[in-house]
């Protein structure tokens, strides 16, 4: 990975609260796993930035190299990687994502996040 995808990925996550680097956008995701953790973001209305890593071959292996993480979704908040698409859903499902955002005082709708936790029971 050069030094410049490097430090666009470190300028990318440090200087947004949440990011998440996907296939697509949020609003036209073009896999099952980053369209699942784009939904729950968008449902729970977290503000984010989304990366879409099909635009760029070397953000795409980059993104990779960067957290050592080997799979596209990825979700950032606050500059630290979060997990993929699995962690992101169990996140979801046992509250510990709600607990993380508002630990980072990021704003997200609490009963939005209740109801997919009351849809999965």
């Amino acid at each position: 990975m050069s030094d410049n995808v490097a430090s666009q990925i470190k300028e990318t996550v440090t200087t947004n609260n949440v990011v998440l680097f996907m296939k697509g956008t949020k609003s036209m995701p073009q896999c099952g796993f980053s369209s699942r953790v784009a939904g729950v973001l968008n449902f729970m209305g977290v503000d984010y930035a989304d990366v879409n890593v099909l635009a760029d071959e070397n953000i795409r292996q980059g993104i990779k190299d960067y957290s050592d993480w080997p799979t596209v979704p990825q979700l950032y908040i606050k500059g630290e990687f979060v997990g993929g698409c699995d962690i992101i859903t169990e996140m979801t499902l046992s509250g510990e994502l709600d607990t993380l955002l508002a630990e980072n005082e990021v704003a997200f709708d609490k009963d939005a996040a209740d109801k997919i936790r009351e849809a999965n029971a």
